[in-house]
């Protein structure tokens, strides 16, 4: 750290990605990205012609990956937000909407409290039940004597289905939450919820709720994690808010080529949906099979299972497969330490995982 390093941000503790090993191969299951290509659209639109357009800047209104998301979703362009990927999104509206703090649950995405740190933003963290729920009661504030909440006096962001867990709350819940904060915004962060049941997504709740804003990726169910695109949906204000950010700091944030493949990967809707259930099945297969291992394997509804074993403990378990050659990711918080998350690939991959488990144990 040097000298000239601003004083407010000396204590920041930088977000941890996974691993990317250069040194050898891995069955890489540490990251959730997908085992699939990008769709055969996303492939040829990275072609010469628009690689030459790139000496052009790319559309600041992002035209064209707007109105295809609006078709998508049955939104208007101006209920669409595009970042450089969800985390960009989500930096902005910890920015925009954080002046009161914001609460979110314990064990989570750890980015959350990155980016609260970052923004000066007063985080209110709220752990989850026992069996890793998340505790919808703790986010509505105490209650009225009519029966109603009067709200917690600040923002939330809720990651549905929550990562590390996997697991999903219902709309319901969500609704409740929304309800009982309508004086701040409700952020879902939906990163995994086309791995989800149908019905899980909130964007559903959007024309309802004016305080909610659903943020998504092509991260992981569209195979665009290197593109770098993610996008939010919600009222039209709380986009403008969004916009006014963006275009005080990075109005072109996505670049030409991400911004075509995003919009070819929208248009293939049954590759998309192909692929999903292939993860669905994966997941269930694989799941499967590690409690026949005797593992502990929360329910999931995203692309990656959260399990442990009471033979071996989660660090051990992870490093015994880094040394053979798979990679899975492994948390330190007291709380989950035990377990690894483990991102759902091909059949192939867990079979290698599964098999490679099995020698482990065996040496146990």
């Amino acid at each position: 750290m040097s000298v000239f390093f601003n004083s407010i941000y000396k204590e920041l503790e930088p977000y941890t990605p996974g691993e990317q090993p250069q040194d050898k191969k891995y069955v890489k299951l540490n990251t959730n990205e997908s085992p699939f290509p990008p769709a055969p659209g996303v492939i040829k639109a990275v072609n010469e012609s628009e690689a030459m357009d790139l000496r052009l800047y790319s559309d600041p209104e992002l035209k064209p990956l707007k109105a295809q998301l609006a078709e998508t979703f049955a939104m208007t362009t101006n209920n669409i937000f595009i970042g450089n990927g969800s985390d960009e999104v989500l930096n902005y509206a910890f920015m925009a909407f954080g002046e009161d703090g914001i609460a979110y649950p314990d064990i989570t995405y750890s980015f959350y409290k990155v980016i609260a740190n970052l923004n000066q933003v007063e985080s209110d963290i709220k752990p989850l039940n026992s069996d890793f729920t998340v505790n919808v009661e703790a986010f509505l504030g105490a209650k009225k004597p009519d029966g109603s909440y009067e709200g917690l006096g600040k923002s939330i962001v809720i990651a549905n289905p929550n990562a590390p867990t996997g697991i999903a709350m219902g709309l319901e819940d969500i609704s409740r939450i929304c309800e009982a904060n309508k004086d701040h915004v409700v952020i879902i962060d939906e990163a995994y919820v086309d791995f989800a049941e149908e019905g899980t997504s909130a964007v559903a709740l959007v024309p309802k709720y004016e305080n909610l804003l659903v943020v998504q990726t092509f991260s992981k169910s569209r195979s665009l994690a290197g593109a770098r695109v993610g996008f939010a949906i919600g009222s039209e204000a709380i986009i403008q808010d969004l916009e006014t950010l963006r275009n005080s700091n990075n109005p072109y944030n996505v670049n030409r080529i991400s911004m075509k493949c995003a919009v070819e990967a929208l248009k293939d809707t049954e590759y998309f949906e192909k692929n999903c259930k292939i993860i669905r099945e994966n997941r269930a297969y694989a799941k499967a099979e590690l409690e026949k291992l005797g593992f502990n394997v929360l329910p999931s509804q995203t692309n990656f299972l959260f399990a442990e074993s009471d033979k071996i403990e989660g660090g051990s378990l992870y490093r015994a497969l880094k040394d053979r050659g798979v990679l899975v990711r492994h948390f330190t918080t007291p709380k989950i330490s035990n377990f690894n998350r483990i991102t759902v690939g091909s059949r192939e991959e867990m079979d290698t995982l599964i098999d490679t488990i099995k020698v482990i144990l065996s040496e146990c």
